[in-house]
């Protein structure tokens, strides 16, 4: 990718989104793709080719398009967790965390992040100068939430989650759910007098009511705004997932 890429988001079912990377040429990265239909469609619609497809977990709502759009460019690298090339039997190039990528000319790099599943990882593209870097994390970390623990356990998704926090302030956080006015307004529920959480929740609001994404965010908000991201240890990390977990506001 040159220094005029662009990552966009494919809103799909419920509330998933497939994201893409792109720029001046051709080339197209897909990164996460649970369908295939709108995916084929919008990069057509561009003048794309595929050459990638990223994927952070196993999941079906992250994994179910890869095998539509092998049909449609059956060239295409499936890159995913080595460790997880069972429940991901696509992938064509396994990874695993330090592991570094260079796609569409800019240089990727893989984080492990477990918690939510066992072998979930996270793809980092690299700033060029003057820019942010780009952080694709599938379902570790959501917009003022984190991913439900599936697999891992509280000290894991700390691990993952202290990890991400750590890319700097201006890393765009591409996460793939719509799920941050819920997480915001169970904040708010949780910690009242948090005027930041607040702000933040009459803007997402606002976002949603005009049909827009909330995605993306980036790392220096959610440190201000996102209570799983802020948790001080295990035990609250642990405490703050099981009150989400029941929480139906």
């Amino acid at each position: 990718m040159h220094a005029a890429t662009t990552v966009s988001l494919i809103p799909v079912l419920s509330d998933n989104y497939v994201f893409v990377l792109h720029g001046e040429g051709p080339g197209a990265v897909v990164v996460d793709p649970a369908v295939a239909e709108p995916v084929i469609a919008w990069l057509e619609e561009k003048g794309l080719e595929l050459e990638a497809i990223l994927h952070t977990h196993h999941h079906s709502d992250h994994i179910g398009g890869t095998p539509g759009l092998l049909q449609r460019w059956p060239e295409a690298a499936v890159i995913a967790s080595a460790a997880d090339r069972e429940r991901i039997p696509l992938q064509t190039q396994g990874v695993q965390g330090g592991d570094q990528l260079r796609l569409l000319g800019r240089e990727l790099r893989v984080l492990e992040v477990p918690g939510h599943t066992r072998h979930h990882i996270a793809y980092v593209v690299e700033p060029e100068a003057g820019g942010a870097a780009e952080l694709f994390c599938g379902d570790t970390l959501f917009a003022g939430g984190c991913g439900r623990l599936f697999e891992g356990t509280p000290e894991q998704m700390l691990s993952s989650l202290g990890s991400l926090a750590a890319l700097g302030p201006e890393t765009r956080v591409w996460c793939a759910h719509e799920y941050t006015e819920g997480n915001l307004r169970w904040a708010a529920e949780r910690e009242p007098d948090n005027a930041a959480i607040r702000t933040r929740l009459a803007e997402v609001q606002q976002l949603r009511r005009e049909g827009h994404p909330t995605i993306p965010s980036r790392i220096g908000l959610e440190q201000e705004t996102n209570l799983f991201i802020r948790a001080q240890d295990a035990a609250a990390l642990r405490q703050l997932r099981g009150h989400k977990d029941l929480w139906r506001g």
